[in-house]
């Protein structure tokens, strides 16, 4: 069973920095694509960052040159790097890891979650 547990958020001013970790177990983000999603009370998740197995990445433009997804293969983790953060950066982030996994008949990909960790930047 894969488990994705977060870690890293809390509150910070406006220009500073956080570094979000998602430690999983039971799968790895070396064989598996992974990302961060971000979401505000009352809108929908968004895709802040992503990093395929390969090891390509991509961002939100909201957040390219400030934000930086990168894994700790390891230590089986996930990291986001926060700098020059804003206020319109608050929201809970969410680690995710999809994973490739075998059905009767073919594949599937399967999507897993962690638990959410909050960022406040305050102004």
């Amino acid at each position: 069973q894969v488990q994705l547990v977060e870690s890293g958020g809390g509150l910070v001013q406006a220009g500073g920095s956080l570094r979000l970790s998602c430690a999983a177990s039971g799968s790895t983000f070396s064989r598996n694509p992974g990302g961060w999603y971000r979401q505000e009370s009352g809108k929908l998740r968004e895709l802040v960052a992503v990093r395929s197995s390969g090891g390509s990445t991509d961002y939100a433009d909201s957040v390219k040159e400030r934000f930086t997804i990168s894994t700790d293969n390891t230590k089986n983790t996930l990291y986001l790097q926060m700098n020059r953060l804003k206020p319109e950066d608050t929201a809970i982030y969410y680690c995710n890891l999809n994973r490739t996994e075998p059905v009767i008949g073919g594949f599937t990909v399967r999507e897993y979650w962690g638990q959410g960790t909050q960022v406040t930047v305050s102004s």
